[in-house]
């Protein structure tokens, strides 16, 4: 008797342990009194930049599917080589007429010299590119601080203890390695490799179309992102089974050419502007984002860098 006694008074006791606590009213979460767009159209003139002409990139694709311009910002202060061989590429004409070589689907579509595994064959450089470039997979951190506007989220995030946004990129840092380095959201542009972590020289490009592969970063060079004209790259037919290269040469997407801006002449330039990350208005977006209103009936409270794209837009006109 005295076990089954003992017995119940334990189950009495674990009765009440895992009793159902009483209701406490979670507290309220806060909610974005403004829409993205509200807060967009109420933005200050001063809180948006033009392009860099000569960080920007104009690609211009020809297809089946019919033409369209790309418009690709390079990200110097993070891999200054692989941007200044860029550039070289891009003045020499070296990309004019190569084509897109790979579409995998929700990962990457990548693009250069389909013979560029040909010594025979391959395009040569032009002059002022260079064949060999150091790996460029991260810089020091203290080149990332307040004076390169450097905005840190608070939420945290499994792949690095900080992350944040300088120059319009989404940045990941360890403040431990004391590195920081560009990361591998959706439109972010790297530089392909092979095995040897300094064989990419820029002349081979991709630009990730799927869920963000972070497990890439610190792995390869990121050289920048796409500002305009994701839907052109991410909306090529898929590739083979071998990777997402396509099986056969008129499959290929063509590349028209790809522009330096500072060569197109003023009047040519696309009008776009970018939102300033470091700017009132990013950070109100950035809390619409966390908040949701409205339609959501649940509010994360939560963001990370690969969900909070940054905002372009045409250039506003002066009144006439």
């Amino acid at each position: 008797m005295k076990h089954i006694a003992l017995a119940l008074a334990t189950a009495g006791l674990l009765s009440t342990a895992f009793a159902a606590p009483k209701a406490v009213k979670p507290a309220a979460k806060p909610v974005a009194k403004k829409t993205a767009q509200e807060i967009l159209a109420g933005s200050p003139a001063s809180d948006w930049r033009g392009l860099d002409p000569e960080n920007t990139l104009l690609m211009d694709l020809v297809s089946s599917q019919g033409n369209g311009q790309v418009i690709i910002e390079l990200a110097p202060r993070f891999a200054p080589a692989h941007a200044a061989n860029i550039r070289a590429l891009a003045r020499g004409g070296y990309w004019d007429g190569l084509a897109i070589l790979r579409v995998q689907d929700n990962f990457v579509t990548q693009w250069g010299d389909p013979d560029g595994e040909d010594a025979a064959k391959a395009k040569p450089l032009p002059a002022g590119a260079n064949a060999k470039l150091p790996a460029e997979f991260s810089v020091p951190l203290d080149k990332i601080g307040k004076d390169a506007g450097f905005a840190k989220l608070p939420d945290g995030e499994g792949w690095a203890p900080r992350t944040g946004f300088a120059g319009g990129m989404p940045i990941a840092a360890d403040p431990k390695t004391g590195r920081a380095w560009l990361a591998h959201c959706y439109g972010v542009v790297g530089a392909g490799r092979s095995d040897a972590v300094d064989s990419s020289n820029g002349t081979e490009l991709y630009v990730v179309i799927g869920q963000a592969p972070r497990g890439l970063d610190l792995n390869i060079t990121t050289v920048g992102r796409v500002l305009k004209g994701m839907e052109l790259l991410s909306g090529l037919p898929r590739g083979g089974a071998a990777m997402g290269f396509y099986d056969k040469p008129e499959q290929r997407t063509g590349i028209q050419r790809i522009r330096l801006l500072a060569e197109v002449p003023t009047e040519e330039r696309p009008a776009l502007q970018v939102l300033r990350t470091e700017s009132a208005t990013w950070t109100q977006l950035l809390d619409a984002r966390r908040y949701r209103g409205g339609w959501f009936v649940h509010s994360p409270g939560y963001i990370d860098i690969c969900s909070a794209s940054v905002p372009t837009r045409p250039t506003p006109q002066p009144p006439k």
